[in-house]
């Protein structure tokens, strides 16, 4: 009886998921035309007008000259872009490095109802989990017009759009590593991200202005999967890197024999001399 019970399990469990994987299957309505499209590489506008979370006038450009962590978000979502920015500001607080030194995070909102007072008070909130010293000058919140954050969208392959019945925006979760330059580095998946994928992604956005030596191997031995939208372990690399290590450790101990029983050969001949004598 068990056997018939997970035999017919298992052949609903293969009848959904050949369901779900066939061209005909369609998703729902909502979510036509949302997703994303990496554009790694990709420029984004750089003067586009947004305005800050002190309602000030603000473009992208300002924020440049370091890394930059990028989310398209909405302040008052109810759900999924609070967790983004809360993945964020869990992420970066585990680093050593400190955003508005190393980097910058700059977050967009694409509903443009939304007031610059709505981003101030999200970003206060945020804060409460970041606690850097002078963190507060690292975080950006902005509000704009509809086609600012639309073109800003575009340029990133960020797909999104408003659902009427709900009265909400549907969305894909995900945020961006852009360049001191403003181009499109890194795609990060999801709502939690580790903070070693974060250094890592910061790292190589800087051209390796930022981070350590030891960021260096770490880069080596992980790459960047943009299929999976985070760092993997690369193998053979490790191996190498093991290699090298073991070999100069081995290569240390052979030294460090031939150098004691050169001294004790030394020391043999001093005494003999002495004896002669």
């Amino acid at each position: 009886m068990r056997r018939v019970l997970a035999a017919l399990a298992f052949s609903a469990v293969l009848a959904l998921a050949q369901t779900l994987a066939s061209p005909s299957f369609a998703k729902p309505a909502a979510l036509n035309g949302v997703g994303l499209d990496q554009k790694m590489g990709a420029q984004v506008p750089l003067d586009v007008p947004f305005t800050d979370e002190h309602g000030q006038p603000a473009t992208l450009r300002q924020y440049l000259g370091k890394p930059v962590i990028l989310a398209l978000v909405y302040y008052s979502c109810p759900s999924l872009c609070n967790m983004i920015l809360e993945g964020i500001a869990r992420s970066v607080n585990g680093l050593s490095m400190d955003a508005g030194k190393e980097f910058e995070i700059v977050a967009v909102s694409f509903d443009p109802r939304e007031l610059s007072s709505m981003a101030m008070t999200k970003k206060e909130s945020l804060l409460k989990l970041y606690s850097h010293p002078e963190g507060e000058a690292g975080w950006h919140l902005l509000v704009g017009p509809e086609g600012a954050s639309r073109t800003l969208a575009n340029s990133v392959g960020f797909r999104f759009r408003f659902d009427e019945m709900s009265n909400q925006y549907v969305h894909p979760s995900a945020i961006m590593i852009l360049t001191p330059e403003g181009k499109v580095a890194r795609y990060f998946y999801g709502i939690n991200y580790s903070s070693r994928d974060m250094r890592l992604g910061l790292v190589e956005a800087s051209h390796g202005k930022i981070g350590t030596p030891v960021d260096q191997v770490l880069l080596y031995c992980y790459h960047y999967d943009p299929k999976a939208g985070k760092y993997g372990f690369v193998i053979m690399n490790t191996l190498r890197v093991g290699g090298l290590v073991t070999l100069g450790a081995l290569l240390g101990f052979v030294f460090m024999m031939l150098r004691r029983d050169f001294h004790s050969g030394h020391s043999h001949g001093h005494v003999a001399a002495r004896g002669e004598v």
